[in-house]
């Protein structure tokens, strides 16, 4: 009797113990390096765009998130999430009142780690130049974190899928060349800028080798876009993914210099989704968005 009195009271203060006391340890890698944990947050508040992506892609439904949303997929994926500040300024009140287990924050917003580490765990997710390895990494991470390790294999099976068929649609199809425009200023981005992972992802050629590996990329021309005549012409318009107001991507580029070039004659120019690219950029969703656009694209090319 005095042994079953026992077990019974351990198994009494057992179940009352924290959970977290109870809950297995979770290592997580991020861009500051590995990030210990407590054990699967329940609850978790989301600044930064990639990883709002890549954990609703996994199942996960954020409990907070930031006010403006500019990727249409995403707003529809965050729910019914708390507000709880901007990408650059997080409200500290409004996400200790929601009292997360967990706060991600990366690229623009991962500025704020310090920040919102005051008020819960935090870790920052931010992704480096080399996209397509960390968006892996980051599927995989989140997968454990998240205890959704087989949802994260799937989805790098498709995204290993996605990425050879645009190696296939991307053979044999010259060169290219990723401008982005900012109403009438353009730009233009190199193998080592952060559109770095296309040339990656398709294996094509730069139209001009040695760009500038500025964040904002090298300043450029109409001249400059038709002494590169680039076979393929890949545009990121900044304006609308920002929902700025402005001369679009189209009307900045079009000129009888870029109009001359093969891109433009053969019908090669690719407006990339400007939300996709430029704001969640390394996402699951977003990067497969836009793998899908490219084989789509470079597909007709092949075959016209």
């Amino acid at each position: 009797m005095r042994r079953i009195a026992l077990s019974g009271l351990l198994a009494t203060a057992l179940c009352a113990a924290p959970l977290a006391a109870l809950a297995q340890e979770i290592t997580v890698p991020t861009a500051q390096g590995p990030v210990t944990l407590p054990g699967t947050p329940q609850s978790v508040a989301v600044y930064d765009m990639a990883a709002l992506d890549t954990i609703t892609a996994l199942g996960v439904a954020p409990t907070g998130t930031i006010d403006r949303i500019l990727v249409p997929a995403l707003r529809d994926a965050a729910g019914d999430a708390a507000p709880v500040g901007t990408l650059f300024e997080p409200d500290l009140e409004a996400l200790a009142g929601l009292a997360p287990d967990l706060v991600i924050v990366g690229g623009r917003s991962a500025t704020q780690l310090s920040a919102v580490s005051q008020v819960a765990p935090a870790i920052d997710m931010t992704l480096g130049t080399d996209l397509l390895a960390d968006a892996r990494a980051r599927i995989e991470g989140y997968g454990a974190l998240f205890n959704k390790t087989d949802e994260a294999a799937a989805l790098t099976a498709t995204l290993d899928d996605k990425l050879a068929g645009l190696d296939k649609a991307a053979a044999d199809q010259g060169s290219m060349l990723i401008v982005m425009t900012n109403g009438p200023k353009m730009s233009a981005y190199g193998k080592d800028s952060r559109f770095g992972w296309i040339f990656a992802a398709t294996g094509m050629a730069e139209a001009v080798p040695g760009l500038d590996q500025a964040n904002h990329g090298q300043a450029i021309s109409h001249e400059f876009i038709a002494e590169a005549n680039p076979d393929w012409l890949l545009v990121v318009d900044r304006g609308a993914a920002i929902g700025a107001d402005g001369q679009g991507a189209e009307a900045t580029l079009r000129s009888a210099l870029v109009e001359g070039t093969t891109a433009w004659q053969q019908d090669q120019v690719i407006y990339l989704d400007p939300a996709a690219t430029y704001i969640a950029a390394g996402g699951y969703g977003a990067l497969t968005a836009t793998l899908d656009q490219l084989t789509a694209a470079l597909s007709d090319g092949a075959d016209s």
